[in-house]
């Protein structure tokens, strides 16, 4: 699953670093469940200024497949070169990329445009997996080299560029927005996850405050970033950085964890929340 941290094999040692983030109560969120009909389980990960959503789902059958849903119009992505596709990303023009199994049970990337499937991930690559794409159709994602290193990746037209956050094991790219910021992943030394923002070559620590894990995850146009965080117990959570200022929420729903994924520019966040002891799991929209 996507949502939290996808480090394809890597065991990660999560640490406490202080007292838990708190959300502010003047800022509300409402959530509303998204399911698709007849499925075992609903996932969103990311939503575009048009509030199109895209993610996966598992059918009746326990066939997953890649997502969109446009209003309340579902329809399934599923890459023809391998299964269980997944859709992390979509931009205004309904360009939407994610990863999808080849024959060898291997993460590959793709870009899903006026109904043409194209792998995207850089030559060399043992697993990739495509996460965000902005209106200039620029994709971000991450890739494992030859050596097992992850690293984050960042395409325009046909050019890749790695990212790689100084002094991390292994990082990831997330999203992408107008101004080309891009939301990374990363593990420290000591193992720890946390978050930055790459922009311009330079890279800002943007971890939620308080948290022993923090993921970034969508950002949209104004810089405001959606996150999935953890606590001393392990339990997922969700978090808003907006202005500077974090907000943390859970869907009432979730018993089992909040996991937030996608933000638009209409005060709009996806995600996934899980229930039934971490079995169920249900995607959410959010405003706030």
């Amino acid at each position: 699953m996507r949502s939290g941290l996808s480090f394809c094999g890597l065991t990660l040692l999560l640490l406490a670093v202080g007292a838990f983030a708190q959300g502010n109560p003047d800022l509300k969120f409402t959530f509303s469940t998204i399911k698709v009909k007849g499925a075992q389980d609903t996932r969103v990960y990311g939503i575009n200024s048009l509030g199109d959503m895209v993610g996966s789902y598992v059918d009746s059958a326990g066939v997953t497949h890649g997502m969109l849903r446009v209003g309340s119009k579902v329809t399934a992505i599923d890459n023809p070169d391998g299964t269980n596709s997944l859709c992390s990303g979509i931009n205004t023009s309904r360009t939407i990329v994610g990863s999808y199994l080849d024959s060898n049970g291997i993460s590959r990337g793709f870009m899903y445009q006026n109904g043409a499937f194209t792998k995207v991930e850089p030559k060399g690559s043992q697993n990739s997996t495509a996460s965000g794409v902005n209106d200039d159709g620029v994709v971000v994602g991450n890739f494992v080299d030859s050596s097992g290193v992850q690293h984050g990746f960042r395409r325009s037209g046909k050019k890749f560029k790695q990212i790689d956050v100084p002094g991390s094991s292994s990082s990831l790219a997330f999203g992408i927005n107008q101004a080309g910021k891009i939301t990374m992943q990363w593990v420290d030394s000591a193992g720890n996850i946390e978050s930055s923002v790459y922009s311009g070559g330079k890279f800002k620590t943007v971890d939620v405050p308080g948290a022993t894990g923090s993921y970034a995850h969508g950002i949209d146009t104004a810089g405001d970033i959606v996150y999935s965080w953890t606590d001393s117990s392990g339990i997922y959570h969700g978090a808003l950085r907006k202005k500077g200022k974090y907000y943390t929420f859970d869907d009432p729903k979730g018993t089992d964890g909040t996991y937030a994924d996608g933000i638009n520019d209409s005060k709009v966040i996806v995600g996934v929340y899980h229930t039934n002891g971490g079995n169920t799991a249900e995607g959410f929209k959010a405003k706030y």
